[in-house]
């Protein structure tokens, strides 16, 4: 019989998960004002389908999810931005 039961062979490395801090971009990088007339900036903010991300993922703050939830509906609105696609990026 083989003597290898007590020894736990892997055939890939086990990965560790190590957690990224997550920190809101705007205010690391001193940003008031979130422009409604950049969609290429606000595209970093939707996923593929045009959702909004939740700040949960993106790790921006309470206030600056606000400002750039209003910058992507007004995007939305003068048709910089599509309200749905499927494959945005």
């Amino acid at each position: 019989m083989a003597d290898n039961t007590s020894e736990i062979r892997y055939l890939n490395p086990p990965t560790v998960d190590v957690k990224k801090k997550k920190y809101c971009r705007f205010k690391k990088s001193g940003i008031k004002y979130i422009d409604y007339k950049d969609p290429n900036f606000l595209l970093k903010f939707v996923n593929d389908q045009g959702r909004l991300l939740p700040r949960r993922i993106t790790g921006t703050s309470l206030k600056y999810q606000r400002k750039v939830s209003q910058a992507v509906k007004r995007a939305r609105h003068l048709s910089l931005m599509p309200y749905v696609a499927d494959l945005l990026k």
